[in-house]
């Protein structure tokens, strides 16, 4: 998940619009890519590798970790919000749902589709539900912790994700040139919406 400041505005109702309508389409992203098989994230690499391993679905995976990386917050002194709560249970169930809804792509062209779409969709909801300002997810919380440690924001983000992507190929997760343009275009694709997508006042 990218590195992103973004102020928290509006009312709760619209906050909590942004919250959850950032997790639904973090979730499509998710299932956009992982049915592209072109590579995941690296954290969705991870779930996935996991899935395989234990016959769980990915999206239960995401909710499984995201509730065991919580722990991780207690030595960090991190403190979860009720995006974070909500970030623990929704994503994983909306990312199922995508994989559910989404026809697998049988042709090389929609598989890239679905890619490109995934990363811009992934950009765009981080920006939401950020923006909503009701708490980070749990794995952004361990950079953040990690960040007051005294890591640098690209050092912290990369012990975490070259971590999770090691382990999650080696379980069985689909690592590839998705995985590799994922890394590149989420930061900057993430810092144009949080820079041009229009606040609610």
């Amino acid at each position: 998940m990218s590195e992103v400041s973004v102020p928290s505005v509006g009312s709760l109702p619209s906050r909590l619009v942004r919250l959850y309508g950032g997790l639904a389409l973090y979730g499509t992203g998710i299932g956009l890519q992982v049915e592209s098989n072109l590579g995941n994230d690296p954290w969705d690499a991870f779930h996935q590798g996991l899935a395989v391993r234990t016959g769980l679905s990915i999206g239960t995976w995401i909710i499984l970790v995201g509730a065991l990386v919580m722990v991780l917050w207690i030595p960090l002194r991190q403190k979860p919000g009720i995006g974070t709560i909500s970030n623990i249970v929704f994503l994983g169930l909306f990312a199922d749902a995508a994989m559910f809804v989404l026809p697998t792509p049988g042709h090389w062209a929609l598989a890239w589709v679905y890619l490109l779409t995934a990363i811009v969709a992934v950009a765009l909801a981080t920006v939401l539900y950020i923006g909503a300002g009701m708490g980070p997810g749990p794995r952004d919380g361990i950079m953040t912790g990690l960040i007051r440690l005294g890591l640098s924001v690209r050092l912290a983000r990369f012990l975490i994700e070259i971590t999770v992507v090691a382990v999650g190929w080696l379980l069985g997760g689909t690592v590839g040139i998705g995985t590799l343009l994922f890394a590149v275009a989420i930061g900057p694709i993430t810092q144009l919406f949080a820079r041009r997508f229009p606040l609610p006042s």
